[in-house]
């Protein structure tokens, strides 16, 4: 038998070195400079946006965490809970976030972080079979909840009063498999967070609410059982901080504010005339970005909210055309034809791309977007006056959570004779901003981004080349 030389003693020690050090906890935050943070994919937690960042609630609030005690971020999503609470377990990750309810990381003797904010516990349904309404008709349906997510005990409650309640427990998936095999007809009607269902009812326009348990679960981070005192004490300043500065409610507001807005109908509708008129019309609206920088779905999103994409529209106040433009605007833009398709969504974005410029340099990005579309719909004014308002209310006048707080207002007959520009129908800016941020998030699902550069050699004549 051969002996190793030096170079494979010294690789056999290196091997056994790193072999401790993965089964050595890491070290804490504040020593290492480092929170390491487990996730999910999914709207609610964690997912890379359009543009390859990493975005979604939890990421941008722990960000702000991170951000406020000087620490760099590593991020290890996990595609199950077992290997994410594996994690915490093992001590290889300080906190874990993907929507855990509080009672599900203290059964699993874990430590739970402060109350990020509650949610409903619903039951959904496929909107092609009968509507149940109360838990007395799920008895006899094929009901389905996942494992450690806290439904079962209050269902359990439940079957006291309806012993005929029944239901099926799937283990170690996430919420968007239980939805899918909803949606395949595997199950009648699933348990499941409002957190982890609303974010993505645009996904499923075939699935609804039927109702809410009556329960609630509050979600929080968990931490491993003998996580450091410091970091435990430094988030609860932080959640206490967030929860009074508005910072939880600004980042909410911007994943969140806007996903109930729109029925099923009306998800529906997007998605079936999608197929029928944005192939016609794609080429002026990336041509509108290419003239504007402002992305086309977006700008597809405000045609299919003004006009569904018929260029012929005409509305009773005079407004024309597929993105609804006033003869005034037309003209300010320079539009000689409001029913020509391609001349209505080049005006409209260069009318965008105007009151965005109009707005302070220091309202920034998504806020800025979300104004410009209120004054898009209003006027200028009209948003400014509801700017005036937020302030007036202890509002941040650059943030669209609070101006959009504001804009019913406008409507008010005891602020309308004190603004200066009037009487507005500010509710109705109000939908129209939020319907437009439903409709982008479908499209920028469904169709690919565009870069002009990258597209030049496509032709223009050819409307049903994917940008």
């Amino acid at each position: 038998m051969k002996t190793p030389g030096l170079a494979g003693r010294l690789t056999a020690l290196v091997l056994a070195t790193a072999l401790v050090a993965c089964g050595r906890p890491i070290a804490p935050p504040e020593t290492s400079g480092e929170l390491q943070v487990g996730v999910r994919n999914s709207p609610a937690t964690y997912y890379l946006s359009r543009n390859g960042d990493a975005a979604g609630f939890e990421h941008d609030l722990i960000q702000a965490f991170a951000q406020s005690q000087h620490w760099t971020l590593k991020w290890t999503p996990k595609p199950s809970p077992q290997a994410l609470f594996d994690l915490l377990e093992n001590r290889r990750i300080h906190l874990a976030a993907a929507t855990l309810p509080q009672a599900v990381v203290k059964d699993r003797h874990l430590i739970a972080g402060p109350v990020l904010f509650e949610t409903p516990i619903h039951i959904v349904y496929r909107i092609s079979d009968r509507k149940p309404r109360n838990i007395a008709d799920l008895t006899g349906r094929k009901l389905a909840l996942i494992i450690g997510s806290g439904h079962g005990p209050v269902l359990m409650h439940l079957k006291r009063k309806y012993p005929g309640l029944t239901w099926s427990a799937l283990d170690n998936i996430w919420p968007d498999e239980l939805l899918s095999q909803l949606q395949t007809g595997k199950y009648d009607a699933v348990v499941i967070n409002g957190m982890d269902f609303d974010p993505v009812r645009t996904y499923y326009p075939e699935l609804a609410v039927a109702f809410d348990l009556p329960a609630t679960q509050k979600i929080v981070w968990a931490l491993p059982k003998h996580s450091s005192r410091t970091l435990r004490n430094a988030l609860a300043r932080f959640i206490e901080q967030a929860r009074g500065d508005g910072t939880i409610q600004r980042i909410y507001e911007r994943y969140f504010g806007h996903v109930k807005r729109l029925d099923n109908s009306d998800i529906l509708g997007i998605v079936q005339r999608r197929p029928q008129r944005l192939p016609d019309l794609r080429r002026y609206f990336q041509e509108a970005q290419t003239l504007t920088g402002i992305d086309w779905r977006l700008l597809a999103a405000i045609g299919y909210q003004e006009s569904q994409w018929d260029p012929s529209a005409t509305s009773p106040t005079g407004v024309r055309g597929l993105m609804m433009l006033t003869a005034e605007t037309a003209d300010r833009m320079r539009i000689s034809n409001r029913l020509n398709a391609r001349q209505s969504i080049l005006g409209g974005a260069r009318y965008l791309a105007m009151l965005k410029d109009a707005l302070p340099a220091r309202i920034r990005e998504p806020d800025r977007t979300w104004l410009a579309l209120a004054a898009y719909n209003q006027g200028q004014g009209h948003m400014e006056d509801a700017r005036r308002i937020a302030q007036a209310r202890g509002g941040n006048p650059d943030n669209w959570a609070d101006v959009k707080a504001a804009l019913p207002y406008l409507g008010r007959s005891e602020f309308a004779k004190v603004m200066k520009y009037g009487y507005a129908r500010g509710v109705e800016a109000l939908s129209f901003a939020e319907n437009i941020r439903n409709y982008y998030d479908i499209l920028v699902r469904l169709e690919p981004e565009y870069n002009p550069l990258i597209n030049l050699g496509i032709r223009e004549e050819d409307p049903d080349v994917p940008g």
